[in-house]
């Protein structure tokens, strides 16, 4: 037929709802509720020219501010070196898409081997698979990992210090795969490690989920977690920005099972929300339980260095109901995007931009408290980010920034804001925020 596509006529219509059983399209869609369903016209304008298009797209691109970004919380304005995007736009990058004969993609294959490779590098752990599709899909992935783990426990323990996004994503999964979930409790800011204990000796517990530097931006001493995880059974798990790694205590050194968390912060855009790409490493133990895929070095049949997919669970394809996990595919634009940001920086670079981020950071808290209106919430160590008590009204606060400029900071509670800085920060710009104060 030299056609592709017909519209459905009348005679279409009816055969296809007759084969349903129902009589109308209303019959069709009527466990929809009527309050939701849209019974207006659509206001869809004359169809315009190119140059209108153009043009009316243009001033509504006006409308938009670009703010100066003092807000973290999982998301940060860090710089992107100009030639990552023009790399990844590639075409043989930016249009493929998982290679189902995957060692004819070495391409794909190889930048995703050193993207493991990095990651391992950076968190101290000997495994790491391809990437995940964000930090908080991949916690959760590591809470069913620590359940699958073990044969007789399902109770996962997380501590209330987690970012709180990461959390409901956690409940969520924990929810439709039968996983108990229970919070360990906080004191000044930081996770209770003796209630840990206490819960873990009450308890039959399959893992620990703790959060590094913590959603408050305090970095947490761990010492001694894994012992009383691994005394009890228990897989001892961390999510962590890997940014701050080049200069923090890596998940290996605290003797962790699982390393997670979002790769955004190495050079990614804050793009409204995504996409974005998570990070899973483990230990050797491990390995088998891990979801995804792990690219392998070999050599082919002519004695050349080649790639290829060392180890994946069939059954996350074919027997999902016994998988472990049911992620078939991976983020690995992002991943490139990642391997490229590492390559381009290396470990001192990566070294600088952290001591920067924690330099502005500390800088502001200090001009924050001089100002007489901010007073800190937590007496605990940070990093690049912090939370302080404001002693006047917020959103008025925020609403002049915000006509200033300025991002300044989430507001966590009533009288609370969370700060981070970057890189990009200048102390100019610090002080400028600072000047702007109500």
């Amino acid at each position: 037929m030299p056609y592709k596509y017909f519209p459905h006529t009348q005679q279409d219509i009816d055969d296809m709802l007759a084969r349903c059983g129902v009589n109308s399209i209303d019959n069709l869609f009527s466990e929809i509720p009527e309050s939701v369903r849209f019974r207006q016209e659509l206001h869809i304008p004359e169809e315009k020219s190119e140059i209108e298009i153009r043009q009316f797209f243009d001033n509504l691109g006006k409308e938009n501010r670009q703010l100066t970004c003092f807000a973290g919380a999982g998301v940060y304005d860090k710089y992107t070196p100009a030639v990552i995007p023009s790399l990844v736009n590639r075409s043989e990058f930016l249009t493929s898409y998982t290679p189902y004969q995957a060692e004819v993609s070495q391409g794909t294959l190889h930048y995703i081997f050193e993207f493991q490779t990095m990651m391992a590098e950076l968190t101290g752990l000997p495994v790491s698979n391809a990437s995940m599709y964000d930090g908080a899909t991949a916690t959760a992935e590591a809470m069913l990992m620590a359940a699958a783990a073990s044969r007789k426990a399902n109770t996962v323990l997380v501590s209330e210090t987690i970012d709180p996004k990461i959390m409901a994503v956690l409940q969520t999964y924990a929810h439709f795969c039968h996983v108990d979930l229970k919070t360990i409790p906080s004191r000044d800011g930081i996770t209770d490690k003796e209630h840990l204990r206490s819960i873990i000796a009450e308890n039959s517990v399959a893992g620990v989920i703790v959060q590094q530097p913590d959603y408050w931006g305090i970095v947490e001493d761990y010492t001694g977690f894994a012992d009383i995880c691994h005394e009890a059974g228990a897989l001892f798990v961390m999510n962590c920005n890997p940014s701050d790694l080049a200069l923090l205590k890596s998940p290996g050194e605290w003797n962790a099972d699982v390393a997670v968390g979002d790769g955004q912060s190495l050079g990614i855009p804050m793009s409204w929300g995504g996409p974005y790409v998570g990070y899973m490493c483990c230990t050797d133990k491990l390995m088998r339980k891990m979801p995804g895929r792990i690219v392998g070095q070999t050599i082919d049949e002519n004695g050349q260095r080649c790639f290829v997919l060392t180890l994946q669970a069939r059954e996350q394809h074919i027997r999902r109901q016994k998988a472990t996990s049911n992620i078939c595919s991976n983020q690995s634009l992002m991943a490139l995007w990642v391997t490229i940001y590492l390559s381009i920086m290396g470990k001192e670079g990566l070294k600088d931009i952290a001591r920067l981020s924690c330099d502005g950071a500390h800088y502001l808290y200090d001009q924050l408290l001089q100002t007489g209106r901010f007073k800190p919430v937590y007496n605990q160590p940070f990093f690049n980010e912090f939370v302080v008590e404001y002693d006047g009204d917020i959103k008025a606060l925020q609403n002049n920034w915000t006509k200033e400029g300025f991002f300044g900071g989430i507001r966590t509670s009533e009288h609370n804001l969370l700060f981070a800085v970057t890189e990009q920060r200048t102390k100019e710009q610090i002080d400028k925020l600072v000047s702007t104060i109500l």
